[in-house]
């Protein structure tokens, strides 16, 4: 018996998970870090004036930045201050 005749069977047995974890990371975790990162750029970028969307669904006006908060105007005199990680989406000026 050869030792040696059994390392190219454990290699290709090896290959369908390795082709596997690709697609995975082709397919599902390089696009969200993508988009996570692109996510983090936008809330970085927020100034004054500018219409976004919280994740609760609160639609408001930035009226102040501060380091991890921002203060949004949702109503006439009515200001609530959140964390900058909670905007989901801002909205597009028509």
């Amino acid at each position: 018996m050869n030792p040696g005749a059994a390392q190219p069977n454990a290699i290709a047995s090896l290959m369908p998970i390795i082709f596997i974890f690709g697609i995975f990371y082709f397919l599902l975790i390089r696009p969200q870090q993508k988009k996570q990162k692109e996510h983090e750029k936008m809330v970085q970028e927020l100034k004054k004036n500018e219409e976004v969307v919280t994740n609760g669904g609160i639609h408001g006006t930035v009226v102040n930045v501060k380091d991890t908060t921002l203060i949004l105007r949702i109503d006439e005199n009515v200001k609530i201050e959140i964390d900058k990680k909670t905007i989901a989406y801002l909205k597009k000026s028509r």
